[in-house]
This record gives structure tokens, C-alpha cells and sequence, in this order.
């Protein structure tokens, strides 16, 4: 039904990954921060068109996964705490006069490392 746009979205998630690698090594901590929250969010919402055929409206990685555990009637839980840090880079990253440091970089591909591992993808 949906299955080359779940298929884009899952690529363009795990490039938006190995992007974030790449760029750690040219120390973009922002970009870094920003890259890995893409690749989060992009990867869930594949995962939710998958299931019930649309794309939440929403950036929210806390949202998605919300979402994904009602869908699947499961309960994944994940450290709120990281959620948030992962969710607040897709702004601040961007927008704001924020700053991201090395230490941040490594959580934010951890994080994302770590929820795409939930779901068996990378």
C-alpha cells in the first residue's frame, strides 16, 4: 500500500544516522544533535504508516512512540529525560542561540542508536 514511501522514510532515517556519524567526526555538534532526532522521528513514523496507513502531524518523539505502543498494543518504555534531550535538538538546533557539545552529540547517536535497536533496524 504504502510500502516505498515506508521504505524512503526508513532510508532517509538511517541516512540522517550515518549523517550524524559523519559529522561527529568533523566535531558539527549541532548538526550531530539535529541529524540523530531526524533519524528517530523519520524511522517512527515509517513504522506508524506502516500500521494505519498515514503520517502523524506531530515531531514529538514521545508522541510517536505513544503512538507506536497503543498500534501495538505494547509498552515500550524509554528514559523520558532522553526523550526530551533528542526531541529539544530538533529546535534548538536550528533556531536558537543553543549550543550542543561533544558529550550531547554522543547522547543524541546513543539515543538514536538505541530506539532504531527497539524495532531490530540498525
Amino acid at each position: 500500500m504504502h510500502e516505498e514511501e515506508i521504505k524512503l522514510l526508513q532510508k532517509r532515517a538511517l541516512n540522517f544516522l550515518d549523517s550524524a556519524k559523519e559529522r561527529f567526526q568533523k566535531e558539527d555538534w549541532d548538526l550531530v544533535c539535529f541529524m540523530a532526532e531526524q533519524a528517530v522521528q523519520l524511522f517512527l513514523k515509517s513504522l506508524i504508516l506502516k500500521e494505519i496507513g498515514e503520517i502523524p502531524k506531530t515531531h514529538s518523539i514521545r508522541k510517536l512512540l505513544g503512538i507506536i505502543n497503543q498500534i501495538k498494543e505494547q509498552n515500550i518504555k524509554f528514559e523520558r529525560k532522553e526523550l526530551l534531550f533528542l526531541e529539544n535538538a530538533y529546535l534548538n538546533s536550528r533556531y536558537f542561540n543553543f549550543l550542543y557539545n561533544k558529550e550531547d552529540a554522543e547522547l543524541a547517536i546513543r539515543i538514536a542508536e538505541e530506539i532504531l535497536n527497539l524495532f531490530k533496524i540498525y
